[in-house]
């Protein structure tokens, strides 16, 4: 097994990496204490069988500089091959600001080659490279030297069988002509906005009961207060104060340190000095906003007017198309599609581009009354009216 823990040796694999059509890459890491990830290992592998072209990174050895892997990620002339490259990307744009491109994710190509949605790695390592992956080591520390055979050969395995796959999967959207399908979906992954959490908008993700204009304004400025300083410090957002917390406080709104002293639900980390007096300033921008700057109640954008019958019927054209052209549903179309096109909406993705082709045309004349459905064997099919 080849472990790669100094430059000169990164670089010399790299090279030889850079002769091949595409890579496999993987990472192993760890961000139970940080806010961004802890980059651990790095596996990769180009063409080749069983352990050969494939290696493992060390990126804790001392001295060792990822610039020339960075270097291959940049090299267009090479595909770079992930399986749910989601988290393994954003460390990569975290540390460089940079996605490797091209970029294949065998997780969403899985989703067009009739693998249904978020397929599992396992899942495809065993009904593509037939083989089982042992998952014993998943819950490794990562971060520990040294690491066991045990856990190496665990690592190595998440990119030597993903050859296979990507492989598998690159001849069928050959073959079928869907390579296209993908680009939709890589060009989410492949810009770096999508990994990038930006503080005024970390509010939008607290689930709360309550939507009046004054407690969603504390509750932007205090999720805003948290992200920025979970960032500044790397440490996770919850370790600064849980939602349940936030909640509250956007409640209870206290204007004092023995005010907030009272908060049921402040852990330890939330009842540091820093971090009280950054409640208590988010609290007062919050409580200083005029009218106009207030977040909008919910009943000032009202709900799409939903034909349920509609909707339960694009349902059913969509579970169809999806069965016939053995495309996951989601890649198509997302339940929200469904009801905005239910509700008379035009600018949505399912109604566009290949889509379009696959379920977006017959949805609309479904819309428009001009065919209906009917069940044929054991096939929905639509007819004319």
């Amino acid at each position: 097994m080849d472990i790669i823990t100094t430059t000169d040796a990164l670089s010399a694999y790299c090279e030889r990496a850079a002769t091949f059509p595409y890579v496999t890459v993987d990472t192993e890491f760890l961000r139970e204490r940080t806010y961004y990830a802890k980059l651990c290992l790095i596996q990769l592998a180009h063409p080749g069988k069983g352990d050969e072209g494939a290696v493992i990174v060390d990126p804790l050895a001392p001295g060792l500089s990822l610039a020339p892997l960075y270097r291959l990620f940049r090299n267009r002339e090479v595909v770079k091959v992930f399986h749910a490259a989601r988290q393994d990307l954003e460390i990569f744009v975290v540390d460089q600001d940079m996605v490797p491109a091209p970029l294949f994710d065998t997780q969403v190509a899985a989703m067009v080659c009739g693998y249904g949605e978020q397929v599992g790695y396992e899942t495809l390592a065993r009904k593509i490279a037939r083989v089982s992956v042992d998952k014993s080591s998943r819950f490794t520390d990562w971060s520990r030297r040294p690491l066991s055979e045990a856990q190496l050969r665990y690592a190595l395995a998440d990119v030597t069988h993903l050859r296979v796959i990507y492989e598998s999967m690159a001849e069928r959207l050959a073959r079928t002509g869907r390579a296209s399908w993908l680009d939709e979906e890589m060009a989410i992954l492949a810009d770096p906005a999508t990994y990038l959490t930006d503080p005024a908008d970390a509010w939008e993700r607290v689930k709360t009961r309550s939507h009046a204009p004054r407690h969603m304004a504390a509750v932007r400025e205090l999720a805003r207060f948290r992200e920025e300083y979970a960032q500044s410090h790397d440490v996770p957002r919850a370790r600064v104060f849980k939602d349940d917390a936030l909640l509250e406080l956007a409640s209870t709104r206290p204007v004092t340190e023995a005010e907030l002293a009272k908060s049921r639900l402040l852990q330890r980390e939330g009842r540091r000095g820093d971090v009280q007096e950054g409640i208590l300033a988010a609290l007062r921008r919050a409580a200083a906003l005029g009218p106009e700057d207030l977040p909008p109640h919910e009943d000032e954008h009202p709900p799409l007017q939903v034909n349920p019958a509609l909707a339960e019927l694009l349902r059913v054209l969509l579970k169809a198309r999806s069965t016939t052209e053995d495309v996951a549903p989601r890649l198509i179309a997302s339940a929200s599609d469904l009801d905005a096109i239910a509700a008379g909406e035009r600018d949505v993705p399912a109604l566009s581009g290949w889509r379009r082709e696959v379920f977006g045309a017959d949805a609309l004349m479904l819309c428009e009354g001009k065919v209906g459905l009917a069940v044929r064997g054991q096939h929905v099919v639509t007819v004319p009216l």
